[in-house]
């Protein structure tokens, strides 16, 4: 594309053909458009007209997807301008381009800048030039510094006494991953693709060893959402010094996006309950959140950490800033900061909650985010974790991070920001107990500490694969490792130092006299309205002959370990004597958890927790096991490929393969550049029976696009399916 489309030479010969014309009443025409021209040139010089070069501007700054009308480029990148005038212009017509953002813009604080188009003469590194005039027209370069405050400037034309300022005077100015001089600059061209430019994705949840990608549409580059971001970065009040700080504006998104201390855009809720608002897994991309928030101003209802962590990578990429959604399977929370998460058993097995306020959730979800960081010592640049998830307060309000995964690697605790809670989260060691009453007195007795339980197969999506990409070795050594050894001693050094939290390192454990292992057989796919039906194992790999002691729970939970019903318990005790191999069985009714099930609006888990105790040695093991729910699919039919502005149907297919009626069905539905968000009621679906939804889609952009879709019901939940679309012109 050339970047002079408007500009039309004049050849000389022409001009000189056109002033040899005939005389007409004793006046060559060439004289009366003498005349005429020195008319029309007279006067103070007024600019008409801007024409914001938009597709041309777009296209080089990567911003031509965003769904918004104004000028939207990259810091660091210059970009052009068409001025119109009322008259032509001449060498000594000043042009000044002025440009301001915020409330109360100031040139001593860099938010209001005049911009002398003649001179080229820089102001703030900020820079324009005439480079072409053509008559009555011109066409002016402008170029932003790479650390230019980062929002929504208003742009006016400046000549003389006279100020132009047009219907639509806005200019986006956003980070800039493309250019070397950013703080965001990433080299690599199919990461910048992925982490800035890419719309859609997969969120990993589940359990470790279960993990499954759960569809993510982002939406960047969708109606509102880059408006929504620039409103939250008003809303932060943060400095104009600081505003162009990636390090400061992500840690301050991660504060925003949840509603906990101003008013911001998510309003966390893991009661399973959810009337109000809209369920956390009813969700399927970040849009829709953003754009209510934005047209109301008010917070949204509800969020868990992945959609928190969806809309944080949502808000990141819209302002340039590469980003990623990154699960952490059994991953702690730390309140006392000693690097140990509690887990108090009665003598029944069945987890005790409200003795410690630790936990262990199956996966958390929070981000990364891609820049330099000068304020720290070299070697801490690139991927930074935060978290936009209210779990802890930080300086006083619920955010989290950045924080370099590098430091987090090597146990460098002490860097800025929450480097420690970040650290245990992946490093804390798990500690049961088991409570006992002797004597009308509660006593607590430890059970085991594991040290390798915590922070496994932390996942991300893969870059331009839809894939999983375990990314566990960025944050941790291996296990045992002398380098895995040395951070969590970096770690512990620095928290006892600093009487920040008091952490002391875990000595191997010994080996076990008696030379058990517990375990589970049996059915491990657990289908709604099935029995549970299992076997508690006990493979005895000693040549001794051990008496155990044996009691085992049976619990529901939602992801983040908080208990919802206690379905079943066992007590026995078992001989080893010339056995390899000892079963239990332990077996639960559909209706004994289907209640529970069905009580919550929230995704439950089964949790088996087993405590053995050997009488011959006093030796104590413990054993925690996960089984999931399985639910039949939901299928998308649709053509593989479409046209733009052209309608094409699409259905959405559900069988109930299962042997209980699903109540309540509700689908939902997004597919970015071609629907909103929306929801059908399904009402009840009876065992076997299939339901079929069609919607009407007229696609508005070209491209690759997909459509997720969710099924939730009063007894299955997160039933989600997507399929891809290619639109042409």
């Amino acid at each position: 594309m050339s970047s002079k489309p408007w500009v039309t030479k004049i050849q000389c010969s022409t001009q000189m053909a056109a002033l040899e014309d005939v005389e007409v009443m004793g006046v060559t025409s060439s004289h009366l458009e003498y005349k005429s021209t020195m008319t029309r040139n007279r006067g103070p010089l007024k600019a008409v007209g801007i024409d914001f070069l938009r597709k041309h501007n777009t296209c080089l700054h990567h911003t031509n997807d965003y769904n918004n009308s104004s000028l939207i480029v990259r810091r660091g990148q210059e970009f052009q301008l068409k001025l119109n005038f009322s008259r032509e212009l001449k060498d000594q017509d000043k042009i000044t381009l002025q440009l301001s953002i915020g409330e109360k813009p100031k040139q001593s604080s860099g938010t209001l800048l005049s911009l002398n188009a003649r001179s080229g003469q820089a102001v703030n590194r900020w820079c324009a030039t005439i480079s072409q005039t053509n008559g009555k027209e011109c066409l002016v370069v402008v170029t932003s510094p790479a650390d230019a405050v980062v929002g929504k400037y208003q742009l006016s034309v400046k000549t003389g006494p006279n100020i132009y300022q047009p219907e639509k005077s806005f200019i986006y100015i956003l980070f800039n991953p493309w250019c070397k001089a950013d703080s965001v600059f990433m080299p690599d061209e199919a990461e910048r693709a992925e982490y800035v430019l890419n719309d859609t994705g997969y969120i990993y949840v589940g359990s470790t060893k279960n993990i499954h990608g759960r569809p993510w549409n982002f939406g960047q580059f969708e109606e509102n959402v880059l408006d929504c971001c620039v409103y939250l970065l008003d809303k932060s009040k943060l400095k104009p010094n600081v505003r162009k700080d990636p390090v400061i504006i992500s840690r301050s998104m991660s504060a925003l996006v949840n509603a906990n201390d101003d008013a911001g855009v998510l309003f966390g809720n893991w009661s399973g309950r959810y009337s109000g608002g809209t369920s956390p897994l009813a969700w399927t991309g970040s849009a829709p959140i953003l754009q209510q928030y934005y047209k109301n101003k008010r917070t949204v209802n509800f969020g868990q950490c992945w959609v928190f962590s969806g809309v944080l990578t949502t808000v990141m990429r819209s302002l340039g800033i590469p980003a990623r959604s990154v699960s952490n399977f059994a991953s702690a929370h730390d309140t006392e900061e000693n690097l140990k998460v509690d887990i108090y058993l009665n003598e029944k097995g069945e987890k005790v909650e409200d003795l410690t306020s630790d936990s262990i959730w199956n996966f958390h979800v929070w981000n990364e985010a891609w820049m330099k960081r000068p304020d720290l010592p070299k070697g801490f640049d690139g991927w930074q974790a935060i978290d936009a998830t209210p779990q802890e307060q930080s300086q006083g309000i619920f955010q989290c991070g950045p924080c370099p995964v590098n430091g987090i690697r090597k146990g460098e605790v002490y860097l800025p920001y929450d480097s420690k809670f970040v650290f245990a989260e992946v490093n804390a060691d798990r500690v049961f107990w088991l409570v006992k009453n002797v004597d009308g007195e509660s006593k607590h007795v430890k059970l085991r500490e594991e040290t390798k339980v915590i922070g496994k197969s932390i996942s991300t999506k893969a870059v331009g694969k839809n894939t999983r990409e375990d990314i566990t070795v960025q944050y941790k050594f291996p296990e045992d490792s002398p380098e895995e050894r040395k951070a969590v001693e970096t770690a512990c050094s620095y928290l006892n130092s600093t009487h920040l939290g008091y952490c002391e390192i875990t000595p191997p454990l010994e080996p076990l006299k008696a030379n058990l292992q517990l375990g589970m057989e049996g059915e491990t796919t657990l289908w709604p309205g099935n029995p549970i039906d299992l076997n508690i194992v006990v493979k005895n790999e000693s040549a001794g002959m051990w008496t155990v002691d044996l009691v085992g729970s049976c619990q529901l939970e939602s992801y983040i370990g908080k208990v919802e019903a206690s379905l079943a318990t066992i007590k026995q005790t078992v001989r080893t004597e010339g056995k390899t191999v000892i079963q239990i069985p332990l077996r639960v009714a559909p209706e004994t958890y289907l209640k529970a099930l069905m009580a919550v609006e929230d995704e439950l888990l089964v949790k088996l927790n087993i405590i053995a105790e050997i009488q011959e040695t006093s030796e104590k093991l413990t054993e925690e096991l996960t089984l999931t729910f399985q639910y039949p699919p939901l299928r998308v039919e649709m053509p593989e490929t479409a046209k733009i502005n052209e309608d094409f149907k699409c259905a959405f297919i559900f069988k109930n393969t299962l042997s209980i009626p699903l109540e309540n069905c509700k689908l939902h539905v997004e597919g970015l550049g071609i629907f909103r968000m929306e929801t059908f009621d399904q009402g009840d679906v009876a065992p076997g029976n299939i339901f079929k939804s069609k919607i009407i889609c007229a696609p508005r952009k070209t491209g690759t696009k997909k459509i997720v879709a969710k099924l939730n019901s009063t007894q299955v939940k997160g039933i989600t399916v997507e399929k891809v679309i290619t639109i042409t012109e």
